[in-house]
């Protein structure tokens, strides 16, 4: 469901790091003589999206510290990286995550195929609270609400992006297995039906009988930088990938193209919702 899936005890070790982190950006931004804003315009990111990275709210996307080359001096970019591989993790599944999230929140496209969960971007707080509910090992109560703020939180992109393209390929059998129970795939119907109003959301629902079906290696994610360059993300148990190599981005171009002609177009989307949901 692409939304980093630790919600393990090693989470203050990554704050630290991540404030540490922000604060050496910082510490080095204004070393340069730059305010956030100017900072921020020279490496082409959003001042919103650096101002969350020198507050350790978000992790640094590996962009940026390139960028950052063109605009600080040799010795600054050397501890830059300095503090960009401390944050390195020995599961690397919340690190991975927190860089797509990064890539995620700049994206001027993004496609998403599921076959696992509803997309995080479109989760329901019933269904997020359901899924947090049966994690093993289990999640502590504060482990839960973090997980449901953050996750909610990044659903505010779908709004505050409307200049994104955001499309999404989901599996009906998701629907089908009503996870959480009735009540709860209503909610989720309910949103994916609004989410498909929003002029940018694309919602297609792969029907269960599909004879011609390329996504039988699973789920994959899609984004397209403000460089206009492609970037993908996978995820598997306690394990994820983030794919940059243009063969291996490419590959993932191409079946995600066929699964959207493979699946049902947004108006029989909406159409089987409907009658889905009128069967609940």
């Amino acid at each position: 469901m692409a939304d980093g899936n630790s919600t393990m005890g090693d989470e203050p070790e990554v704050t630290d790091g991540l404030r540490t982190f922000g604060v050496v950006l910082k510490a080095l931004r204004e070393e340069a003589g730059l305010t956030q804003n100017q900072f921020a315009s020279q490496v082409r990111f959003s001042t919103n999206y650096l101002s969350k990275i020198e507050q350790g709210q978000r992790f640094p996307s590996t962009e940026l510290i390139k960028r950052a080359r063109d605009v600080l001096d040799p010795g600054s970019i050397r501890v830059l990286e300095a503090a960009a591989r401390s944050l390195t993790r020995k599961v690397g599944l919340a690190s991975w995550f927190r860089q797509w999230a990064g890539i995620e929140e700049e994206a001027v496209t993004l496609y998403a195929y599921e076959c696992r969960a509803i997309p995080g971007l479109l989760q329901p707080e019933a269904y997020i609270r359901a899924i947090f509910e049966r994690r093993l090992p289990p999640v502590t109560e504060g482990q839960l609400e973090r997980e449901v703020t953050a996750r909610l939180g990044r659903q505010q992109l779908l709004t505050q992006k409307p200049n994104t393209a955001f499309s999404f390929v989901i599996e009906q059998a998701l629907l089908e297995r009503r996870l959480g129970g009735t009540e709860t795939t209503r909610a989720v119907i309910d949103q994916l039906l609004e989410r498909g109003r929003l002029r940018n959301v694309a919602i297609q629902l792969m029907p269960l009988r599909q004879e011609d079906h390329v996504g039988v290696d699973g789920l994959m994610y899609l984004a397209e930088t403000p460089d206009n360059q492609w970037v993908g993300y996978t995820e598997g148990q306690r394990s994820s990938n983030l794919i940059t190599r243009p063969k291996d981005v490419s590959v993932l171009l191409q079946r995600y193209s066929s699964l959207r002609s493979q699946a049902l177009d947004c108006g029989a989307t909406v159409d089987l919702l409907t009658h889905m949901r009128g069967a609940l």
